[in-house]
């Protein structure tokens, strides 16, 4: 997804670009929401943030997206660049559009 290497290095605008199209193309899918809620975060435009991150775990279901502990769990944070990408960049963010750490 070219909006996720935006927000992976650190091309925040560039990423909303991408990002913002694929939500409107593929609204149900809750993936744009929760990475939109990072890069938001990252622009500290929280309302725009929690708004995402609100609709991310609504499509998502019960649980899903409840902690950045549990995502960072996920097998695809595993090798060591992938992860501190992910840690600078969706961490970040997601932990100011409100997601908890634990």
């Amino acid at each position: 997804m070219i909006g996720t290497v935006h927000l992976l290095q650190s091309r925040t605008d560039e990423a909303i670009v991408w990002l913002e199209k694929g939500r409107d193309a593929m609204p149900a899918l809750p993936q744009f929401h929760l990475l939109l809620a990072a890069a938001y975060g990252l622009k500290d435009e929280a309302e725009r943030a929690a708004a995402e991150l609100a609709e991310a775990r609504r499509l998502a279901g019960e649980g899903s997206y409840s902690s950045i502990a549990k995502m960072s769990a996920d097998r695809s944070w595993q090798a060591p660049k992938i992860r501190a990408l992910y840690k600078a960049t969706l961490g970040v963010g997601l932990r100011k559009a409100g997601m908890s750490e634990e």
